[in-house]
């Protein structure tokens, strides 16, 4: 099958392009906002990128009205965020956070997981999630198209 992602019609049930990276593990993205609200968005776009230095990177597309994410800006403005890890066991709560809600909801009450307190920063993490990175932003590559916004962070 040849397929070019965006261009030939596939006529299969879901997009290729995102099925053919696997595994592709879900991470949770926590942010805070300069306000102090907690933010918690679900991400399957995220990778490592070196071990030395360790850095780590996800990216975001734009919201359907073309505005970035709360997650992205919030990393931006505060320079930090935590990738918590969502196991099978928490897929329901990720399937909750995914829901698009106004600015300000707080997305760890509503996916029903416990807010634990960062070692390193004034970030919440996800207290269920067996693995969590605490991260310092540096910074934003934006790419074209519906550009995604890719966070380089260690």
């Amino acid at each position: 099958m040849f397929y070019q992602p965006g261009i030939t019609d596939h006529d299969l049930p879901h997009d290729p392009f995102k099925a053919c990276v696997v595994p592709r593990p879900i991470g949770w993205i926590s942010t805070q906002n300069k306000a102090g609200q907690a933010n918690l968005a679900p991400y399957s776009q995220f990778n490592n990128l070196t071990f030395d230095p360790p850095y780590v990177m996800f990216s975001s597309n734009q919201t359907v009205d073309g505005t970035r994410k709360d997650t992205v800006v919030n990393a931006e403005e505060t320079g930090k965020f935590v990738w918590n890890l969502a196991t099978w066991d928490l897929r329901e709560a990720v399937n909750i956070s995914a829901e698009q809600v106004p600015y300000g909801v707080d997305e760890f009450e509503r996916a029903n997981v416990t807010k634990e307190a960062a070692t390193l920063m004034n970030v919440p993490m996800v207290q269920e999630s067996p693995v969590k990175f605490e991260c310092e932003y540096h910074s934003t590559v934006r790419l074209p198209g519906n550009p995604p916004w890719v966070q380089w962070m260690w």
